[in-house]
C-alpha cells in the first residue's frame, strides 16, 4: 500500500517512520527540504519530493492509497483538494495511531481525549498525572512532543491524547473512552477555510464515540454544549457551577472540587487553583473518572502537586512586591482575556504575529489593566483593542517591552506576559518567546533586585 506523507516535520517523521515499520510504502513531499527533512527521508529509505507543482503532486496524490497530511498542512492546499477530487482518503496521524492500536494482538488501550481553543495541554498533563497517580503508566501524545503514532509503541496502559484541530480534521474512526471539549474560540484561520470548519473539526473529537463512552463538555460554552447535545456518548459536563464536575461552596475556606459520585478535593489542597485551574482540573477528573481509570483520591493526590506546564501562568518570581508571569503559551484572544482574568493590578505584555482574528476579546477586563505594552506584528490592534486603558505604549522588541514593565510596575502590580497572539513574527516558538522573557526578567529585573528586602524567585 502506497501512502503519502506531506510535511517531515516532528509529527511527519514519526508518521512516516511508523508506516515504514509497518511495512507501507511511502513517499514523502515537502514545501522545504531542511536538512533534518533530508536525513529523515534517507534514514528510512523513502523518496522527498520538494514542492512538487499541481500536476506533479496530482499523480503522487493519484498513486497513493492514502494522504497523510502533517498538521502544518492547511485546508487550503492543493493536496486537500486533489486528495477530494481522485478520492484519496484522508487520514491524520492520531487517525493511523488508531487505526493501529485497535489491531494491538493483546487488545486496544483506553484513550482518553482533549481538544479546544485554549487549555488543551494543561488539561492533557493533569489526566496524566491522575493517571500516574492510580499506577497506571501513561503518556501524554498527539500535540505533545510524543505523537500518537510513536505512543502505541511505549509500554504504557493508558494515553491521555492532545487533540488539535488540525489532527481532528482528519479522523473518519478515532474514538476514546471519554474526551473533553474545553471551549471553542476564533483561532487559526489562517489553516482553516471558516469558523464553521473549525468548529467542525473540534466536534470529531465525539463524532465516533460509542453510547459507553463519555462527552464532555464545558457548561459555559454555548458551542460546546450545542454540539455536545449532538453526541453520541454519555454526556457529561464541566464548570464552576450548574454542571456534573463543578466547585461546590466556591469562594470560600471550604470551596471543593465535586462530581455525580461526591467530593473529589478540597480547593485548598490543589498546588495552584487560579480560575482556570479549577475549570481545567474540573475537566481532566471527568476525563479519567468517567473512563473508570482514577477514582478521588488519586485525582486529588495529582492535584495536590501539579504545578502546571511552562509558559501558562508560570510564576518567574517576584521582586519589589511585583509579580512575573510568563504566559507565552496563550496565543489566542482567548487565552489572554482568561489570564487576565487571573490577576487585579496588571501590566499587560500583549502582541505578536497577525493569525488573523480579532483581538478585541482581550480587553473584556480593562478595569484590571494598568497598564497595556503592545509589541510585534499586532501591536497596533492592541493599542487600539485596549484604547481605555489609561497607559498605553507600543515597544520595539521582548527586551523594551521588560524595561518598560519594569519602570510603570508598583508594590502589588502583576507584569504579565500573554501575548493573546502566536509568536512567528519574531520567534519559532511560544515556548522560544516565554524563556526569551524569562531570561531577561531573571537578567535584568531580578538582579537589580536581588538585595532588595522581600524579594522571592
Amino acid at each position: 500500500m502506497s501512502v503519502l506523507v506531506y510535511g517531515l516535520a516532528v509529527a511527519g517523521a514519526s508518521t512516516a517512520r511508523a508506516l515504514v515499520r509497518r511495512g507501507y510504502d511511502v513517499v514523502a513531499v515537502d514545501d522545504e527540504l531542511t536538512p533534518d527533512r533530508v536525513l529523515v527521508a534517507d534514514e528510512l529509505g523513502i523518496d522527498l519530493v520538494e514542492r512538487p507543482d499541481t500536476d506533479a503532486l496530482s499523480r503522487l496524490v493519484a498513486s497513493s492509497a492514502l494522504v497523510v497530511p502533517s498538521p502544518g498542512v492547511p485546508e487550503h492546499h492543493p493536496l486537500i483538494g486533489l486528495a477530494r477530487e481522485h478520492d484519496v482518503e484522508l487520514a491524520s496521524e492520531i487517525e493511523l495511531a488508531y487505526r493501529w492500536e485497535q489491531e494491538r494482538p493483546a487488545g486496544a488501550r483506553p484513550m482518553v481525549a482533549v481538544t479546544g481553543t485554549d487549555g488543551k495541554t494543561t488539561t492533557t498533563l493533569m489526566a496524566a498525572a491522575m493517571l500516574r497517580a492510580a499506577g497506571l503508566r501513561t503518556v501524554d501524545a498527539g500535540n505533545t512532543d510524543t505523537p500518537l503514532v510513536d505512543a502505541i509503541d511505549l509500554e504504557i496502559d493508558a494515553v491521555v491524547v492532545e487533540c488539535t484541530s488540525f489532527r481532528l480534521a482528519y479522523t473518519p474512526t478515532f474514538r476514546t473512552e471519554a474526551a473533553a471539549w474545553l471551549n471553542l474560540a476564533p483561532d487559526h484561520l489562517n489553516w482553516h477555510a471558516s469558523m464553521d470548519s473549525y468548529e467542525a473539526a473540534k466536534a470529531q473529537i465525539w463524532a465516533n464515540q460509542r453510547p459507553t463512552d463519555a462527552a464532555i463538555g464545558f457548561v459555559d460554552d454555548r458551542v460546546v454544549m450545542r454540539r455536545l447535545d449532538q453526541a453520541r456518548g454519555r454526556h457529561r459536563t464541566f464548570g464552576v457551577s450548574n454542571s456534573d464536575y463543578r466547585v461546590e461552596r466556591v469562594g470560600t475556606p471550604d470551596a471543593e472540587l465535586v462530581g455525580p459520585a461526591g467530593a473529589i478535593t478540597a480547593v485548598s489542597a490543589m498546588r495552584r487553583a487560579l480560575p482556570h485551574d479549577l475549570t481545567n482540573a474540573l475537566a481532566a477528573s471527568a476525563m479519567v473518572m468517567e473512563a473508570g481509570l482514577a477514582d478521588a483520591a488519586a485525582v486529588a493526590t495529582a492535584l495536590s502537586e501539579f504545578v502546571g506546564p511552562s509558559h501558562r501562568l508560570e510564576h518567574v518570581g517576584t521582586w519589589n512586591d511585583v509579580a512575573w508571569f510568563n504566559d507565552s503559551k496563550a496565543t489566542t484572544p482567548h487565552a489572554a482575556a482568561a489570564a487576565v482574568r487571573s490577576f487585579d493590578r496588571l501590566i499587560l505584555i500583549a502582541g505578536g504575529y497577525d493569525k488573523g482574528v480579532d483581538l478585541q476579546p482581550m480587553a473584556a477586563d480593562v478595569g484590571r489593566v494598568e497598564a497595556v505594552i503592545a509589541l510585534g506584528d499586532t501591536a497596533p490592534s492592541i493599542v487600539a483593542a485596549f484604547q481605555d486603558v489609561g497607559h498605553v505604549v507600543e515597544v520595539a522588541d521582548m527586551a523594551e517591552a521588560v524595561v518598560v514593565a519594569d519602570r510603570l510596575a508598583r508594590p502589588g502590580s502583576t507584569v504579565l506576559l500573554s501575548p493573546g497572539c502566536a509568536s512567528f513574527d519574531h520567534y519559532e516558538s511560544f515556548e522560544q518567546r516565554g524563556d526569551h522573557f524569562r531570561r531577561l526578567v531573571l537578567d535584568d529585573v531580578a538582579n537589580h533586585d536581588a538585595h532588595t528586602p522581600g524579594a522571592t524567585p
